[in-house]
């Protein structure tokens, strides 16, 4: 009650370090929204916290003199921010990842034909999200360029539905003027950043992919995160940031060439990269690796509330972290049960 339909991330504590060394830990709020009665809230839900825990672990890894360097107003741009979140959150759609983790209650992994079906759907009209997202940008712009005398209600939705028509090809699913940031002064100009940000995840991954082969569970990828794009916080300009760490300057070429490939192109990948995981899980338990069972240590201390009630405190629950996730597991299952009995 009383929320928005859609997660955040904020600072109480900004991370930095003192001049006698002393690094001050962030302390960070974020959350996710979700029903767990409606069937594919689960997938959004979860895109969601991966992208607001995105912006927590950059925020949490920034090493500068000052707390100034890892605040999310100015200087920091969005694009550098939401280049964090998004890389995270872009794990979720990867076959590999969800052969890991989208699991079923007996600890099955999602069978490949789910994830098939889901491409076929997709694939096709993937260019519709860019364009999506330009149209955002294009309406701002045009709407900055507007005529103090025809600033009205009516030319402002008329103008809404030309750049759709321009840019989207018809009147779009999401209208214009539904989205946050063009009504919200505090947003203003912000939108164009997820577009730069986006660039700049395919880009990312695709370095990482052509010198590794693999992104899911890779043990470079955090620590190459963590000093290419983290610690230094806004005390570097983003573009310099993608430059040096992918070699090139940032483009829009990795985003348009997954936009390029073909379904079948794009299943036969995905497969290769699900088998794989599969197989590695399968080599893992036979050899009594059970790796996914074995508590987690991310020096930090999670703990889950709602609103003023604390369900589970990492550093006081048997398991540690993934005993608090269960605690928070029950807690949402017991709320489902009681809502199901209340509704009968």
């Amino acid at each position: 009650q009383n929320k928005y339909s859609n997660g955040f991330c904020h600072w109480p504590v900004p991370a930095w370090v003192k001049p006698d060394g002393t690094f001050v830990p962030s302390k960070t709020n974020f959350t996710s929204l979700a029903n767990p009665t409606a069937i594919g809230s689960g997938l959004t839900a979860l895109t969601t916290l991966m992208h607001e825990a995105g912006h927590a672990a950059h925020f949490a890894n920034i090493r500068q003199p000052s707390p100034l360097f890892s605040q999310e107003r100015a200087p920091t741009s969005v694009a550098y921010a939401e280049n964090q979140s998004m890389f995270l959150d872009s794990l979720v759609g990867d076959a590999a990842w969800r052969a890991k983790y989208a699991l079923d209650l007996e600890g099955k992994p999602i069978p490949f034909d789910i994830i098939e079906e889901e491409i076929r759907a997709t694939q096709p009209f993937a260019v519709f999200a860019l364009r999506g997202m330009l149209a955002v940008s294009y309406f701002e712009k045009a709407l900055y360029e507007l005529p103090e005398e025809e600033m009205t209600s009516e030319r402002i939705q008329s103008l809404a539905d030309e750049i759709e028509q321009k840019i989207q090809g018809g009147l779009s699913p999401r209208p214009l003027l539904s989205v946050p940031h063009l009504v919200s002064d505090e947003a203003s100009c912000y939108y164009q950043g997820y577009t730069l940000a986006e660039m700049s995840v395919h880009q990312t991954r695709a370095y990482f992919k052509k010198k590794y082969g693999y992104i899911v569970d890779n043990p470079n990828v955090g620590p190459t995160l963590t000093k290419s794009y983290w610690e230094c916080g806004n005390s570097r300009l983003f573009l310099d940031l993608v430059r040096e760490l992918t070699g090139k300057d940032l483009s829009g070429e990795d985003w348009t060439d997954s936009l390029k490939e073909t379904t079948e192109d794009r299943i036969t990948r995905e497969k290769k990269e699900y088998n794989e995981v599969i197989l590695q899980k399968a080599t893992d338990a036979q050899q009594g690796e059970q790796k996914e069972h074995q508590d987690i240590d991310l020096k930090m201390t999670v703990r889950f509330v709602d609103g003023d009630v604390l369900i589970a405190d990492s550093t006081k629950s048997d398991g540690g972290l993934l005993g608090a996730c269960k605690e928070f597991e029950d807690f949402v299952a017991s709320r489902i049960s009681s809502a199901a009995a209340s509704a009968d």
